[in-house]
């Protein structure tokens, strides 16, 4: 297996953990923190979601899924490529707010498949190719792409438990 084999692999997994983590749970579900100063179900997906469409469409040089048709309207959220939900405080977590869990996983799903195409396309060279010079040392794509995937799957997750503690609330 090569590297972008390896890649499409792990990143592949990720539409599935997200659809168990958030399918069956009502609109006040997906935004209830299980406790103060927590993430709800549906601010962590969003998060995760926001920070693979942002990164990726970075590398690939296309605009982010969040910016097409009425996507963001969907969430309560106005369509702004910087909000990624990184350094969040507490009101802008609650106004987080997805009309359901499918439109959280439609929306994984299109920056997932993105994604997916996008890896099918790289060669073990691209991964060394210097993305991010502001980090020394500098970020290569294959640190990248591994550090976006660690997020997603801490938050996935974090979601998973959240969902739990929900359900069993």
């Amino acid at each position: 297996m090569d590297a972008s084999d390896l890649l499409t692999e792990a990143y592949g997994r990720l539409p599935d953990l997200v659809a168990a983590a958030v399918e069956g749970l009502s609109p006040e579900q997906l935004r209830q923190a299980p406790g103060a100063g927590s993430n709800p179900v549906g601010w962590l997906v969003w998060h995760l979601t926001r920070i693979q469409d942002n990164h990726l469409s970075d590398l690939h040089g296309d605009e982010q899924v969040w910016l097409g048709g009425d996507r963001a309207s969907r969430f309560g959220l106005s369509a702004d490529p910087d909000d990624t939900g990184f350094g969040h405080g507490p009101a802008q977590i609650a106004a987080v707010r997805p009309e359901n869990g499918q439109v959280l996983i439609d929306y994984h799903r299109a920056v997932v498949d993105r994604t997916l195409a996008y890896l099918r396309g790289l060669s073990a060279a691209d991964l060394d190719r210097v993305v991010d010079e502001t980090w020394d040392p500098p970020v290569t794509l294959g640190v990248r792409l591994v550090s976006v995937l660690d997020d997603d799957l801490q938050h996935v997750g974090q979601a998973a438990y959240v969902r739990g503690l929900i359900l069993r609330g």
